[in-house]
């Protein structure tokens, strides 16, 4: 009877407990407060810049202001998702206008580099001199700014300046994934001289400086943009590569411009989600939604097998459609409209079979109807602006390539090219290639409702959904989106994927009931014990009914959101 009676207290106990762990909210997985201001709000994966942003705000700058700002001190303090020598993607609501832009930032191939170069080294490497493109990120710093911007430039990179060569004490997450970084890139020229101290990553909570990205900025801050791409910057940069194998040229980096892009979007339970059209693969989640719509999630339940399952077929069909059109739009004709209508839309939802995972998914006919590592933001300011920004060296900290004395890598965003001529993605000169960071944002009729991103190369059109649908089939708020536990899919071309049944894998944090995963088996979904690349997440939302907003970063990472 005693022993009887233990154990029901233990299970009463624990299951308090459980039911407590995330305090109020009654939710299955731990959460927190979403943060609420009115005055202005910054989300970002690390705490320096979040305060740096709202240090901005209150000098009395534009959102787009803030956002350059912070993500000038992410290129420093996050070098392992962000840097000078990425691109750059970016969504600004004008809150005055009631307008939403778009900004391309990425960079193009080498002019002198050729396909027939590169089919004789059999692939594209995924880092070294031949997977370099130009950088985007400072020319999209410029085109912001000169749009949007309130304060000088060359404020807007003192906070960085100052950090840089005073040092900053680095933070957990970022530590972690800095020493598998130098394990990777040490042998590469210039690398270990700027990223390590004497020959390993720092340490969390060590102080690290960068007195050469210091210095580059600096120059930036009184030259401007043109000292990146037509001056010192750009001879040093070119002159490396080439001394190394590479192909980056001056007239590569002179020639580049960024371009303002008209964002597209569809419609989802009422809200109209946006994206940023192709190169990038923004329109991968809108086409995943228009699957969605066709299904009562709500009715299914948060994260049972039904509610997993459609996630997961309607990711590969959409993926699919990826891997055959994405491209540069200046090279191929890519079916937009056709991708992300509904009608194209109600066609592929009904090949999901709710009883059995496809095996073999193959890309729609849109015509017949008619690991890497990043960093994202979102600031908003007292006039209702909203910076929707995301950024990236792509594969962690990019190529390896290290100029010398200028404090930052070369990404590798080449390495994304397809080597087969008839592929609508193949290597060109001078082309864009296929691109996997996408800035989200949302809106509820003419007002703005939700700035919102999450990082990690494939994971984000399947993260953006998640988070989109979590909010408006699930009723969380905007915090407990982003704390969700997530299911990612990775196709049969990933590590872990099954070249030969055509399926991937299926990987699912921690916090959906075991149950869920023996019926996801069942139906044929191939699960990875290993943890997936889950991403990370920010977010700011404008609450219309009292006028504030209310932000949210997630665990995953080690930023946060803050307001005033």
């Amino acid at each position: 009877m005693h022993i009887a009676l233990a154990i029901l207290v233990v299970l009463v106990f624990w299951t308090l407990m459980v039911q407590g762990q995330d305090r109020i909210t009654g939710r299955p997985f731990a959460t927190r407060s979403p943060v609420r201001a009115r005055a202005g709000m910054a989300a970002t994966s690390q705490p320096l810049a979040t305060s740096t942003a709202l240090q901005v705000l209150r000098s009395g700058g534009h959102a787009v202001d803030a956002a350059v700002a912070a993500n000038a001190v992410l290129c420093l303090v996050e070098p392992t998702g962000a840097g000078l020598g990425g691109d750059l993607f970016a969504m600004v609501w004008d809150g005055t206008k009631k307008e939403l832009h778009g900004i391309n930032g990425s960079g193009r191939s080498p002019r002198s580099l050729t396909l027939e170069r590169l089919q004789q080294q059999g692939s594209i490497p995924p880092r070294g001199a031949l997977s370099v493109s130009v950088p985007g990120c400072v020319d999209g710093w410029s085109l912001l700014h000169e749009r949007f911007g309130r304060l000088p430039f060359a404020d807007l990179l003192a906070p960085a300046i100052d950090y840089a060569r005073g040092g900053f004490p680095v933070s957990d997450v970022i530590a972690h994934e800095w020493e598998r970084n130098v394990q990777a890139l040490s042998a590469f020229p210039g690398f270990s001289e700027t990223f390590t101290l004497a020959g390993r990553a720092p340490r969390a909570g060590e102080i690290f400086s960068n007195p050469r990205l210091a210095d580059t900025l600096e120059l930036l801050a009184h030259e401007g943009r043109d000292a990146f791409y037509k001056g010192r910057l750009a001879e040093q940069m070119t002159g490396f590569m080439q001394e190394h194998g590479g192909f980056l040229a001056l007239e590569d980096l002179s020639e580049h411009r960024g371009e303002w892009v008209t964002p597209l979007s569809t419609t989802y339970r009422g809200v109209s989600v946006w994206e940023l059209p192709p190169n990038g693969q923004g329109i991968a989640a809108l086409q995943m939604l228009n699957v969605l719509e066709h299904f009562q999630l709500e009715d299914m339940g948060w994260a049972s097998a039904d509610h997993l399952h459609v996630l997961i077929e309607a990711k590969k069909l959409a993926f699919e459609d990826r891997a055959k059109f994405y491209a540069d739009p200046a090279f191929t004709q890519i079916p937009i409209e056709e991708l992300i209508s509904k009608e194209y839309a109600a066609d592929r939802a009904r090949s999901i079979d709710m009883g059995r995972a496809r095996m073999s998914p193959t890309p729609g006919d849109p015509a017949a109807l008619e690991t890497g590592d990043t960093v994202y933001l979102s600031v908003a300011d007292e006039a209702g602006n909203m910076v929707s920004l995301i950024q990236s060296n792509y594969r962690g900290m990019g190529s390896g390539m290290t100029p010398p004395g200028l404090g930052f890598v070369l990404q590798n965003r080449g390495e994304l090219f397809s080597l087969d001529p008839s592929h609508a993605n193949v290597f060109a000169p001078g082309k864009r290639p296929f691109h996997t960071i996408m800035p989200g944002f949302a809106t509820c009729g003419s007002e703005a409702w939700l700035s919102f991103g999450v990082m990690g190369g494939a994971t984000q059109p399947q993260g953006h959904v998640q988070v989109l649908t979590n909010q408006l089939d699930f009723r969380m708020n905007v915090q407990e989106a982003g704390d969700a536990p997530r299911v990612i899919h990775c196709g049969s071309s990933c590590p872990t994927g099954d070249a030969a049944t055509g399926s991937g894998r299926v990987s699912i944090e921690s916090g959906v009931a075991a149950r869920v995963r023996e019926s996801l088996v069942r139906r044929g979904h191939l699960m990875e014990e290993a943890p997936g690349q889950f991403g990370g997440y920010q977010a700011i939302e404008w609450d219309s009914a009292t006028a504030s907003y209310c932000g949210a970063s997630e665990a995953r990472k080690d930023g946060h959101a803050a307001g005033f």
